[in-house]
């Protein structure tokens, strides 16, 4: 099995942030390092194109539901 290339990142969060991913971490038995990066590919991977493509799907559907509620569909 081939290994993985891994790279460093260093990131700077505020205090509250922090606390937040080191209790989250804790809570799913993982390393917040571990946490944080499942975290990214979630964002990047399959989960966040099929809620953008969920969502665009809902505004095309509710379009002239909201004009209406927004006044721009009452001439």
């Amino acid at each position: 099995m081939a290994k993985t290339r891994k790279a460093q990142l260093n990131v700077r969060v505020d205090e509250g942030t922090a606390r937040a991913a080191r209790e989250k971490a804790l809570a799913r038995g993982m390393s917040v390092n571990r946490y944080i990066e499942e975290l990214v590919r979630q964002d990047t991977g399959e989960a966040g194109r099929t809620f953008v493509e969920a969502a665009a799907d809902f505004m095309r559907q509710y379009e002239k539901v909201f004009a209406e509620e927004a006044g721009e569909g009452r001439r």
